[in-house]
């Protein structure tokens, strides 16, 4: 999707740039100067893809951390209940609402921390029953290091989908690219179709990388979102057994 965008903007762009040449609107000349800003703006987006690099390769990893985490805190209570099998289905149903509600908010791009807190309080109650009734206390504190595990990557995940890294920057990157543009569509050309290609070139590694660095920013939403798969195929393998 980044590169078809690309494309497209850049196929209106050389068409623009033709029709400038034709009615001779180009009037600007070659210099050195206009090679300079072009290595300004090339800068400018490599200091937002090195800011928004870390925060991608994290969120890599956050679907599998969740499913990691949701997986241990399954089978914690299925050995902690193994004589309670009321509490054990209690727990279980429990378990697959709140991957439920994960994979829903994935799903619809969004992430309602409001639901995932409801869903763990659930089974921070059922854990608390299980302390009760003198179950193992390494079974106990495990499941509670697990809940506190998907606790905190839920709330990294809302960090992430509900901030921009650093506006202003976004702000100077859109607004040196479309004047370097402008610039470019009114320079004369010489040889002509040589600098059509590389206007063309110029413009679609300008392009291209802004759209990329702005889905990056949005790991769970945008067109080159993260593999969300893991979370998937657990609550696949749930499901027959709660039924």
């Amino acid at each position: 999707m980044v590169i078809l965008k690309a494309l497209i903007i850049v196929a209106l762009l050389l068409t623009l740039k033709v029709a400038i040449d034709s009615f001779d609107f180009d009037l600007i000349s070659t210099s050195p100067i206009i090679s300079g800003l072009v290595a300004g703006v090339i800068f400018t987006i490599a200091i937002l893809f090195t800011g928004t690099l870390p925060d991608y390769k994290e969120s890599e990893k956050i679907p599998g951390e969740l499913a990691a985490s949701i997986k241990s805190l399954y089978k914690d209570a299925r050995i902690s209940c193994a004589k309670d099998q009321k509490t054990f289905s209690e727990i279980q149903a429990n378990i697959k609402e709140l991957l439920g509600i994960i994979n829903s908010n994935l799903k619809n791009k969004t992430w309602k921390l409001r639901e995932i807190n409801s869903a763990t309080e659930k089974i921070e109650d059922n854990v608390y029953h299980l302390a009760q009734n003198d179950v193992s206390p390494n079974f106990i504190s495990k499941m509670r290091t697990e809940l506190v595990n998907i606790d905190r990557i839920s709330n990294r995940v809302e960090t992430i989908m509900e901030t921009t890294f650093m506006p202003v920057a976004y702000l100077i990157a859109d607004v040196a690219i479309s004047l370097v543009i402008l610039l470019l569509l009114f320079v004369k050309m010489d040889p002509y179709y040589e600098g059509i290609t590389l206007f063309g070139a110029v413009s679609f590694l300008l392009i291209s990388l802004m759209l990329l660095i702005r889905d990056m920013d949005d790991p769970f939403s945008g067109a080159i979102r993260v593999d969300l798969s893991t979370l998937s195929k657990l609550e696949e393998r749930m499901i027959p057994k709660t039924q």
